[in-house]
Parts: structure tokens; C-alpha cells; sequence
């Protein structure tokens, strides 16, 4: 997000502050389950609501100081933002593809986890679609 906003700041032509918000928008969405992902097992262990939520969303929290950052080199990170960029976007996909795509098919041939793969992956199509 930092790279993208950086860009946008930096007057790169190929970004617009719409796709910077596009992405700023999915990475929200994303961020709601991974920290109930954090947040559930912590409540089911005996911690307390509130905690288990407040640990759960302070696990986001360096999203935003990195983006941050970023946004204030921006005369660094402009010269190599397409790489940094591919960089992201790769590590994002081997993610998905080495850790969760084998968990999601594993569970005996259910399709509840391929199925909300797709209804997200077109969420985020739909956003850079529309956000330009």
C-alpha cells in the first residue's frame, strides 16, 4: 500500500490515487478475517474478548507504519517501485498458492474454501475495475 501511495506522490503516471484506494480498500477487507484468524483461537484458549480482539487487530498495526514509511521515501522508493510492486504482488500469490490453497482442499473434498477464494479474487477485480 505504501509503495502504491509513494508512487501516486511521486507523479508516477501508471498509478492513480483511484488504485491506491482500490488497493488500500482490499487490503482492509483481507485484514477483517486474518485478525479474527489471530483473534478466535486466543477467545477459544480462555482470553478474554476484548483482548483477544485487541491482539488480533494490533496484529495489523505494522501495515500502516509500513505504508507510512514508505510514503516518506518516496525519492527513494520511486526508481525502484516496479520492482517493489512485482515484489508484492509475488509474495503475495506464493502465499495464497503454498499456504492456504492446500489447506482449502485438503478438508475432504469441500469447496466452501475454493468458492470464497474466487468470491474475494473477483471482490478485488471488481475494485480495480471500478476505482480504476
Amino acid at each position: 500500500v505504501g509503495v502504491v501511495y509513494a508512487g501516486v506522490a511521486g507523479g508516477s503516471a501508471e498509478l492513480s490515487i483511484a488504485g491506491a484506494l482500490a488497493l488500500s480498500i482490499g487490503i482492509a477487507i483481507q485484514n477483517f478475517p486474518e485478525g479474527a484468524i489471530i483473534s478466535m483461537p486466543l477467545y477459544g484458549q480462555g482470553m478474554g474478548k476484548l483482548k483477544a480482539f485487541a491482539l488480533g487487530a494490533f496484529s495489523g498495526i505494522i501495515e500502516p507504519i509500513g505504508a507510512t514509511l514508505t510514503v516518506l521515501a518516496v525519492g527513494l522508493v520511486l526508481p525502484i517501485l516496479p520492482s517493489l510492486l512485482g515484489f508484492a504482488a509475488g509474495a503475495m500469490i506464493f502465499a495464497v498458492l503454498r499456504e492456504l490453497m492446500p489447506s482449502i482442499t485438503s478438508k475432504g473434498g469441500s469447496r466452501i474454501g475454493t468458492i470464497f477464494f474466487v468470491v474475494g479474487f473477483s471482490c478485488m477485480m471488481m475494485l480495480d475495475v471500478a476505482l480504476g
